[in-house]
């Protein structure tokens, strides 16, 4: 049946939708749920955007070569589990950054900020935001985690952290409350476009493929291409913004906290731009695509399923 003004497509801007607090846990678990699974892709990520960091192409060493060698040698240097290096870290941030911005993209959907011109994209812009404030200590940990390796392979600062609880106990120990959001300015913006894109293009492009009734209305093949379709527009805007991020958030620091290569976001690209050219902001994108891909896929699918789970368990209560 063809979809009308009197039908909107099911989807995060629909008005008959779960309660805020119930699409925090949704929203958390699916996000948590992708991460199992697309964290190998984030380690050969965070490795190839921290290598040859402010140097010239062609005067370093190439450890890590495309993604299909990025992952035999991450294999070869740190065994098979170094692949999932930074998972309880990455978990943790996928659970408190997805479940602040599903929280609060869902509040502003129900105040009808979403059925106005263009308000899916502040309200996925803002809650991504959010969600990056409060996720940040969690992202800090998991990439310099994630950047640790064996000295000849090694690439970016190495910290010397043995867990997660080691490493946000010794940051605080050293740099207090602020130092665990050391990067945060990177964070913000990366998580700002990646969010308005993700929210927006889904949600459109959901209601896009079931316009074009090719699959079963309720089908969850529906928001499966959905999300493919988001994925390609959020890794264009947001790879720029996630080189940025890496690199703030695993640079070292002096005793006041301060960086030793980046002032911050403005500075840390202007110097890619100017000491490694303007493509190094694009570093690693074969990777980010592989993993934003899979991970904007997963996550948008789980959510849409377990919501249509969860909106049929409201039902039945009622």
């Amino acid at each position: 049946m063809p979809l009308t003004r009197a039908q909107p497509a099911p989807g995060p801007e629909a008005k008959e939708t779960v309660a805020p607090a119930v699409d925090l846990v949704l929203g958390a678990s699916a996000c948590c749920l992708a991460c199992v699974f697309t964290n190998p892709l984030e380690v050969v990520k965070t490795r190839l955007q921290l290598q040859g960091e402010l140097q010239a192409r062609g005067t370093y060493p190439r450890h890590y070569r495309g993604f299909v060698a990025s992952v035999v040698a991450v294999a070869r240097a740190d065994g098979l589990c170094g692949l999932q290096k930074g998972l309880a870290a990455g978990l943790l941030y996928q659970g408190l950054m997805n479940g602040v911005r599903f929280y609060c993209y869902s509040l502003a959907c129900q105040a009808g900020l979403a059925q106005q011109p263009g308000g899916t994209v502040v309200a996925g812009a803002v809650a991504g935001a959010l969600g990056a404030f409060v996720g940040s200590p969690a992202y800090l940990v998991k990439t310099q985690l994630q950047a640790q390796t064996v000295a000849a392979m090694a690439v970016g600062h190495q910290h010397p952290h043995q867990n997660v609880l080691d490493a946000l106990g010794t940051i605080w120990r050293q740099r207090g409350l602020a130092g665990l959001w050391q990067g945060v300015g990177g964070a913000v913006p990366r998580v700002m476009v990646g969010s308005a894109a993700q929210l927006a293009t889904f949600a459109s492009a959901k209601a896009w493929v079931q316009e074009q009734q090719w699959l079963p209305e309720d089908s969850w093949l529906v928001a499966l291409a959905g999300g493919m379709i988001s994925s390609v527009a959020v890794v264009t805007v947001m790879t720029p913004f996630d080189v940025v991020s890496t690199r703030l958030y695993n640079q070292p620091v002096d005793g006041a906290g301060r960086g030793r290569l980046y002032g911050g976001l403005a500075d840390c690209l202007v110097k890619i731009w100017r000491q490694e050219g303007p493509l190094a902001l694009y570093k690693g994108l074969g990777p980010t695509y592989l993993r934003l891909g899979p991970h904007t896929i997963l996550s948008m699918l789980f959510w849409d399923e377990l919501r249509k789970l969860a909106g049929r368990a409201q039902h039945q209560g009622s």
